[in-house]
């Protein structure tokens, strides 16, 4: 596209609503009184140049309501993702599908095939901030550059258009110009204001720079969404769970294998009346003695894998450090902190169970069943043999009565066995939950009696790592300086121009016109100039005016 040549001499980008540098109208619009100073009516090119895809693409990102939109749209998933937990704190080994069917109803599976149990992992979300990013940059492009141009090239001396068609305008005429310009200057030197001067003629601008503070907002939040965009980066970020048992050793996620952690004992403390501070007693007797939790604590042994990762291979283990884990006293090593957030006690670890007969009463032996990791057959000897034929370690009867599992966490233990004797070589089959046997295939002779239970307490611990940390703290520093700097200060320009022996003055600014009357009102006490009007009012009323001679005919 052609650029407009000014008959001042200026080329001017095509789609300028006025000359960079004198202020000339480049189309006259004898409707509109006052000019759009808007980006100092430069031309943006989401605004000139709509041919090519690429020109739509920036023309769509470049809208402010397209940047606002793709915000809402990301507060309102994030709020939805809220509602439940993530996925990655829900209880191990178990069936994301079933836990937010059983424990959230119709709500919780229509929550999970929507995909918000996994939210902030997606490529929908990440692609949302991606977009959001976009939206910020070419936001920022469209409209700096051209701003930073304008405000770069304007003169001194305005096109007497340009002056007339200001908010606050005026026309004095003085006796000694000179004298009164001079002293005009100097208050407005004491009132810092920057000045340039021209054939006569003045320029008193201050405050520029809080024109760039929505820019810096800008920066800040590019900043801020690249650090949080990292956090997908493997190795920038890890935030995951790991539950672990007593006497226990297991891999610390997100460590790719590198470190290995073994619980020691898991210990819960709670207030006593009696062996605490008086002061405790009366909240002790309203929630209860004995349960209010005073300390948990997981004392733990850290191992580093020691040579290389080998499929199948046990890893070899070198200790670290041993450490107590307690709430806000988090395990911290190489970046990785280990932090006590939940417990589960008394969780089932290994059943007893006796093979009997059933009339005599008589044990042929014991078999003991780790619950995490059963065998599947255990010979008693003398010709004595069970089977471990079906194993639900939460065990529930499903909608057509059937036996089924909820998950793989023994909360509800139940056994298929199949017991072998010498009088009974093809075995009889038992079916055996905690405080019932069943006998699906008719009247056996033996039975296998429930003989003990051994507990252990598990420990849930959250594992973080963040190297995005820093890069969201500077980019919430450098939004917050864009935020200051375009809230608390304003760009205030003065012209003073002589036209044919008068001093024509006229002014803007991007915000607080009260402060920049009162401000001008001072400026020009005792110099004979008259005090600017504000022609916004007069357009309010010439249209209120129109309004009602319109209604009139």
């Amino acid at each position: 596209m052609e650029h407009v040549k000014c008959e001042c001499g200026h080329v001017n980008p095509h789609g300028t609503f006025f000359c960079e540098s004198c202020g000339k109208p480049l189309e006259e619009n004898t409707e509109k009184r006052l000019l759009d100073m808007r980006y100092e009516g430069s031309a943006r090119r989401s605004q000139t140049y709509n041919k090519t895809i690429i020109d739509k693409i920036w023309a769509f990102f470049s809208s402010v309501k397209v940047g606002v939109a793709l915000i809402v749209i990301t507060l309102i998933a994030s709020a939805i993702g809220t509602i439940f937990p993530q996925e990655m704190y829900i209880p191990p080994n178990v069936s994301p599908a079933e836990y937010y069917a059983d424990q959230y109803g119709w709500a919780g599976k229509l929550y999970y095939k929507l995909g918000f149990n996994n939210l902030y992992k997606s490529w929908w979300y990440m692609l949302l901030i991606a977009s959001i990013g976009v939206s910020l940059v070419i936001c920022s492009l469209d409209r700096v550059i051209p701003l930073y141009r304008a405000l770069k090239k304007q003169g001194v001396t305005r096109h007497p258009n340009f002056l007339r068609k200001q908010r606050l305008f005026s026309v004095s005429k003085v006796d000694d110009a000179d004298d009164v310009l001079k002293r005009v200057k100097e208050k407005l030197a004491q009132r810092h204001y920057h000045i340039r001067e021209e054939n006569g003629n003045i320029l008193a601008e201050k405050g520029r720079f809080s024109r760039w503070g929505p820019y810096v907002n800008h920066i800040g939040l590019i900043i801020f969404l690249i650090g949080a965009m990292l956090r997908f980066v493997p190795g920038m970020y890890v935030d995951e769970v790991l539950w672990i048992r007593e006497g226990e050793t297991k891999e610390i996620p997100g460590t790719q294998g590198k470190y290995f952690l073994k619980n020691e004992k898991f210990i819960y403390e709670t207030y006593e009346k009696g062996k605490e501070n008086e002061v405790f007693n009366a909240a002790i007797d309203r929630v209860g003695n004995g349960t209010v939790a005073k300390n948990y604590q997981t004392n733990v042994v850290l191992y580093k894998r020691v040579g290389p990762i080998v499929a199948g291979e046990e890893p070899k283990l070198q200790k670290i450090k041993e450490y107590k884990i307690r709430v806000n006293e988090p395990l911290k090593y190489d970046h990785y902190a280990l932090y006590q957030v939940d417990f589960k006690q008394n969780e089932p670890y290994k059943m007893a169970f006796q093979l009997m007969d059933k009339t005599s009463g008589k044990s042929f032996g014991t078999v003991v069943i780790d619950l995490h990791n059963p065998k599947s057959s255990y010979d008693l000897g003398n010709g004595y043999r069970v089977e471990l034929l079906s194993y639900f370690p939460d065990f529930y009867f499903d909608e057509e009565g059937n036996p089924a599992t909820k998950s793989k966490i023994p909360n509800n233990p139940a056994f298929v066995f199949k017991m072998f004797t010498p009088d009974k070589p093809k075995g009889e089959v038992s079916f055996v939950a905690i405080q019932q046997t069943i006998e699906p295939f008719g009247d056996n002779k033996y039975k296998m009696k429930f003989a003990g239970l051994e507990t252990r307490n598990v420990s849930g611990l959250t594992v973080r790592r963040d190297f995005t940390l820093w890069i969201l703290g500077v980019g919430g520093a450098i939004f917050m300086i864009g935020l200051i700097q375009g809230m608390y200060w304003n760009h205030r320009r003065i012209w003073l121009q002589r036209v044919n022996g008068e001093v024509w003055l006229a002014a803007h600014t991007n915000k607080n016109w009260f402060g920049l009357k009162n401000e001008i009102r001072r400026i020009l006490d005792g110099t004979g100039l008259a005090m600017p009007e504000d022609q916004a009012d007069e357009e309010t009323k010439a249209g209120q005016g129109g309004q009602v001679h319109g209604a009139a005919q």
